[in-house]
């Protein structure tokens, strides 16, 4: 079966879907409004930071598998699947704004009008939307085009920032919302590629696969917010949070991931996602009591991580924090909903001054703060530091040289807050040491 797709939206789930559904020997059509970004990607240009993308895109674009326009029509004539990878930023009450999405699918109908095309068109929603999102777009299509073949398909991603192209070339599982037997054969044999090892493709109506995506992000959300609200019991009774994390995880039924205690999540996902089901269960008047405690415990994380910060100097107007970690995760520069930023806001607020290091976000990070804050190389940035906080858990924090910190440092005082180091070999070091859920090192 041969057929192109068109990816509407190169923001991150547009890009990574698009190049890889390329890389799989399909023919695939990127579009985006921003001309100076399609321009860039033409010329394999990378917007964002993500493993393995960057080879991939070239490599496709060289193969003429993969290209970019900022004309919609052209997808709509060529192109009989369209996924649409569309922002979906949560309103001021939490719900998802589905404008963008809802743009699109009329646009599309108008296009099929007006280009007459009379052959079935599979408008696929792989941007994160509540559910009956699906009925919407359907309502919109036909509304613009009551004539034409338009088929809705839900079809969410569960991409990890970092892991995308491993996530999506080798997926756990893939859902894909139909009830309709001629889409569910071409969604199949689009993601047949991926799923050869045995992995498997769940076919549900579209209202479940809405809400499997809310789901599981909230799960996850709640894993990690159980785990950070544990870890002030532990410190308090004097119990050590890793101790805990080891011995939950090897029980089967919990599972050993999202179980590290930190200073909360952030992200694209995980705070926009938990958000929009707090919403929609209100709406329909069924109030999930558990995520609405998720969302609260997760904002108090980083106000409880600075509160300690805070209590150690007393005052930290005039103190000079080094912060190694911008973005929200490792290996991404996505720095949207950061736990760093709570962190720096704060401690400009109390009248400290901070320099901060990350590999991948500082560009990211300058947009936001400007000269508000100094960007430096990883070692520069601890000169004269009176305390060093940790936010994001890199790779390359996890072996420092602690001798030449201290040589740097004016106080030997680390906050971290990802628990990136173990207390024993701490307590050799002479640092002060301040993590999540375990008892601190105050070298009393």
């Amino acid at each position: 079966m041969s057929n192109r797709i068109a990816v509407i939206g190169t923001g991150y789930v547009g890009l990574v879907s698009g190049t890889c559904f390329a890389e799989s020997g399909h023919k695939v059509l990127c579009v985006d409004i921003d001309a100076q970004k399609v321009e860039k990607l033409r010329h394999a240009e990378m917007p964002i930071y993500e493993p393995g993308l960057e080879h991939l895109l070239a490599r496709n674009i060289k193969e003429e598998r993969l290209t970019f326009t900022t004309e919609l029509e052209e997808a709509v004539i060529n192109c009989n699947v369209l996924f649409l990878c569309l922002p979906t930023p949560p309103g001021g009450d939490g719900a998802a704004d589905l404008n963008f999405v809802l743009k699109a699918a009329g646009e599309i109908g108008r296009l099929m009008v007006k280009n007459n095309i009379d052959e079935p068109r599979i408008i696929v929603n792989k941007s994160t939307v509540p559910v009956g999102t699906a009925a919407k777009v359907g309502k919109v299509l036909k509304e613009a085009a009551p004539d034409k073949d338009t088929i809705v398909v839900s079809n969410p991603e569960f991409l990890r920032e970092g892991f995308a192209v491993e996530d999506f070339m080798k997926p756990e599982r893939v859902i894909i919302g139909t009830e309709n037997d001629y889409a569910r054969d071409i969604m199949r044999d689009l993601y047949e590629p991926f799923v050869r090892s045995g992995n498997p493709i769940y076919f549900m109506d579209e209202k479940s696969a809405e809400v499997s995506k809310y789901a599981a992000n909230s799960f996850l959300a709640m894993k990690i917010t159980f785990m950070n609200d544990l870890a002030a019991y532990c410190e308090e009774v004097g119990a050590d949070i890793e101790n805990v994390r080891t011995s939950i995880g090897s029980d089967s039924r919990i599972g050993k991931r999202f179980l590290f205690a930190g200073i909360g999540y952030g992200g694209s996902c995980f705070p926009k996602d938990v958000k929009a089901l707090i919403h929609s269960a209100d709406s329909c008047g069924t109030p999930l009591k558990i995520m609405n405690a998720v969302e609260e415990v997760n904002k108090f994380q980083t106000e409880r991580f600075f509160k300690r910060i805070e209590k150690r100097f007393t005052s930290l107007k005039g103190k000079h924090l080094a912060v190694w970690g911008l973005a929200f995760k490792p290996n991404t520069d996505d720095v949207r909903e950061a736990p760093a930023y709570k962190i720096i806001d704060k401690l400009l607020e109390a009248g400290a001054s901070v320099a901060a290091y990350d590999p991948e976000a500082v560009e990211n990070t300058r947009k936001i703060y400007g000269d508000r804050i100094a960007f430096l190389k990883r070692d520069e940035v601890l000169k004269d530091a009176d305390a060093l906080v940790i936010c994001t858990e890199w790779t390359e924090f996890r072996k420092p040289d602690f001798d030449v910190m201290k040589s740097d440092m004016k106080q030997h005082i680390i906050f971290d807050g990802r628990n990136l180091y173990d207390l024993a070999s701490m307590a050799e070091t002479g640092f002060e040491y301040y993590s999540i859920g375990r008892a601190s090192i105050t070298n009393d």
